[in-house]
Parts: structure tokens; C-alpha cells; sequence
């Protein structure tokens, strides 16, 4: 998880009912145990230890039945290049590979619900991310981060797969690589789709669903104003087992962002932040096994409870994605995987200065002020030299036009 919130809206339900056990804590402990063990070295992009994460997915996609979804089998291999991201400064300049894991399972429904999570960490260097002192040769194995998720979706896959109930919907299982360097696989998933973008129903995410604290019960979950029925259903099923903590912003801390972007309902399921976050020290020990069954169990209750509905998209106000330390903001989010000259906007948040000015998903921010804009440290550069209340002429292309805008920060 490369980006995280502060800002969040607390609902808390208080029906009292006993909820439904589908999920298995001990299969949840031997996916984590082994995606987080030193053997796979933080499952870093395109390294041996990511691709043997890789292959320990397929291969359980292949024993639950599930239909081969990539363009290679399980697999859809893709490339970048990370010229253009400032999470990953050890790697600026290199091309890189990844693989997403894609398994479906046909129910022969209209729709589809996807079910993702993304399976890469930080390798043995931090690649740029690490909040350790002095990364480099210590192993970042992620087990919250996101072994957890990585377990959630091959547990919900187990579970929908052997069930012996036949949704009104189908289900795609998703694994995604390169989240850590910017959304890289979900973002390249959504641009190259294995099923129609039409035919999602939504996209639930989870990132992060390891570390439920049992005295707080709190869950927090992204993205419920995307969908119309979305707190509806979550309060309704949620029966007093969890605290739920809602953000309505469908541009959030993970890959159902990229879903977002291609006005698909999503929701992302997190159970917080804690000082191991991007440190070596995130090891499978520290889960809580059934605290994070507990958050599939109410997922699928979740799914059975609205999957036979259509869930109208909303478009959302948007926070800025990650943290800033600039007195001002764009309201922009980069496209971290385009190679060319300048800084691609990948989404522009409502009533920030960028969107007042006029600027537009897919625009190149050539220049702002007086400072060309060659890549993203150009435009962090530039950024900031402003504070609240100035103006800069912003240059952008668009298309085959090359525009100017006015913004007051």
C-alpha cells in the first residue's frame, strides 16, 4: 500500500445477530507464512521470489477450478519503466517486468465482480519506499502488506469455488504486481482488460486486512461513495461485528483506484496502518489470523447480500493521493507508467486548482510557472515554489492542442 488517508468518516451499526464462518483462519496462516517467508526476499517486481509468489497462486487457482484468465494461462505479463515515479528512486531509469494472476469463475451471470489484491512488497532493498533507517540488504516481506490481501482473494476463491451455490454473478481473481511502484498492474489490467470493463458489476480490494485489532473492532473500508447501495448494504450486514470506518473517495491508498478511474464501483477493505508499515519487520508472526477471517467472512456476506443488484457508479470528491509536505496541491494524480515528456494526469480531483483551471484527465503537464516540466521531480520541484493564494501559468498538451491555463492555488 503505497498511499494512506487521514481524513475518514466513522459509521458504527449496532443490530446484534451472529455472523456466519466460511473463511479458514489455518489456510490464511499457510498462504501468509509462506508468500512472507525470507525465501521469496519481499517478492520485489520481476524477481525470482515474485514470480515463485506467481506461481504459488496459479497453482491454487488451477486446484479451485478456476478458469485461466491472463494472456499467458494465469498469467498477464507487462513492462515499465520508472522514470516517472518518485516512490521508487533506486530504480529511476530501469525498465522492469511484472505479472498479474487473473482466475475466473463462470457462473454464466451477466456481470462480474472482481476480487483483488495486489501480491508485490519492497524486496530486500525497500526499492525507494522502505521506512527503515537503513534498508538496503534487509528483506521487507510484507506479510500485512499485502500477503493478507493476497490470502484474502485465494481464500474467497477457495470458498466461491467450492460452496456448492451458484452466484448470480461471476467472479474474476486478481493478483496484481507493481502496486508498490504506482498502481503499475491494476492500472495496466484496466487498460488491457481479459473481460469487458462493462461487464463489472464492481471491484472489492483489500490491502492491508492483516492487523485487525481485537479491542477496537475497527474496519475500514474505501471508496462507499463510488456505489448507490454501498453503505446501505455494509451497515446492513455488518450485524455489530466491526466499527466500520468509511471514506467516500473512489481514488484511494490502492489498486481499486485504477477501477475507479474507469467509473467501476469499488470498495477497498483495510484494518489500519501500524509501525511495521514498509519496514522489514512486517512479518506473518504479527498477523492476526482470525481477525482478518473475520473480514472475509463479512465480505461474503456482503456479496451475497447485493450481488444479485446492479450498483449504479458515482463519481466522487477525491482527496490527494499520498503524503505531501508542499504548502499547496494540484489535485492531480500522476500516471506513473507513461514514458514520455512532461507528467501525465491520470485523474483530477473536483475543486482543487487544477480541475477550477480546467485541466483533464490524460492532459501532459508541460510547465508550470516559470519551470519546464521534464518528468515528476520537475513537477514537484515546481510545486513547490508556490504557497496558498499564488498563481502560475500551467502549460499543458492535450490531444494534438498545446493549452494554457491560469491557476491560483
Amino acid at each position: 500500500m503505497p498511499f494512506r488517508f487521514v481524513v475518514l468518516l466513522a459509521f458504527i451499526t449496532t443490530a446484534l445477530s451472529v455472523s456466519s464462518q466460511y473463511t479458514d483462519s489455518a489456510l490464511l496462516k499457510k498462504h501468509i507464512y509462506y508468500l512472507a517467508s525470507d525465501k521469496l526476499k519481499g517478492r520485489a517486481p520481476g524477481t525470482p521470489g515474485e514470480k515463485a509468489a506467481a506461481k504459488y497462486i496459479a497453482e491454487h487457482y488451477k486446484n479451485y477450478g478456476l478458469l485461466p484468465k491472463g494472456t499467458d494461462g494465469y498469467y498477464q505479463p507487462f513492462t515499465y519503466n520508472m522514470r516517472n515515479n518518485p516512490h521508487d528512486t533506486a530504480s529511476t531509469g530501469k525498465m522492469h517486468s511484472g505479472r498479474n494472476i487473473i482466475g475466473y469463475l463462470d457462473n454464466k451471470a451477466q456481470k462480474t465482480i472482481v476480487i483483488g489484491a495486489h501480491f508485490d512488497h519492497l524486496g530486500n532493498d525497500g526499492r525507494g519506499s522502505s521506512l527503515e533507517k537503513n534498508p538496503k540488504g534487509k528483506i521487507h516481506n510484507g506479510a500485512d502488506d499485502n500477503a493478507s490481501g493476497t490470502a484474502g482473494v485465494l481464500e474467497l476463491a477457495r470458498y466461491f469455488s467450492s460452496n456448492n451455490s451458484t452466484e448470480p454473478v461471476n467472479f474474476l481473481f486478481i493478483c496484481f504486481s507493481a502496486e508498490e511502484a504506482g498502481l503499475i498492474g491494476s492500472k495496466y489490467f484496466t487498460n488491457h482488460p481479459t473481460v469487458e470493463l462493462a461487464q463489472i458489476h464492481s471491484m472489492l480490494n483489500m490491502d492491508m486486512i492483516g492487523r485487525l485489532v481485537d479491542s477496537t473492532q475497527k474496519l475500514l473500508i474505501y471508496g462507499v461513495g463510488t456505489g448507490d447501495l454501498f453503505v446501505e448494504k455494509l451497515n446492513a450486514i455488518n450485524r455489530n461485528r466491526f466499527v466500520l470506518v468509511f471514506d467516500s473517495s473512489g481514488i484511494g491508498p490502492s489498486d481499486q483506484t485504477s477501477f475507479y478511474l474507469k467509473q467501476i464501483p469499488v470498495l477497498h477493505f483495510f484494518t489500519g496502518q501500524h509501525t511495521d508499515y514498509h519496514k522489514p519487520s512486517d512479518d506473518a508472526s504479527k498477523i492476526n489470523y482470525t481477525g482478518e477471517s473475520k473480514v472475509l467472512d463479512y465480505m461474503v456476506d456482503l456479496i451475497t447480500e447485493f450481488s444479485s443488484s446492479p450498483i449504479v457508479f458515482h463519481e466522487t470528491a477525491n482527496k490527494e493521493s499520498g503524503k505531501t509536505s508542499f504548502k499547496v496541491t494540484l489535485g492531480v494524480m500522476p500516471d506513473y507508467s507513461y514514458q514520455g515528456k512532461g507528467l501525465k494526469v491520470d485523474a483530477v480531483t473536483k475543486d482543487k486548482p487544477g480541475e477550477k483551471a480546467g485541466l483533464k484527465a490524460g492532459d501532459i503537464v508541460l510547465q508550470l510557472g516559470d519551470t519546464e516540466v521534464k518528468n515528476i521531480y520537475d513537477y514537484m520541484g515546481a510545486l513547490g515554489k508556490y504557497s496558498k493564494g499564488d498563481s502560475a501559468t500551467l502549460k499543458v498538451q492535450r490531444g494534438e492542442k498545446k493549452l494554457s491555463f491560469k491557476v491560483v492555488f
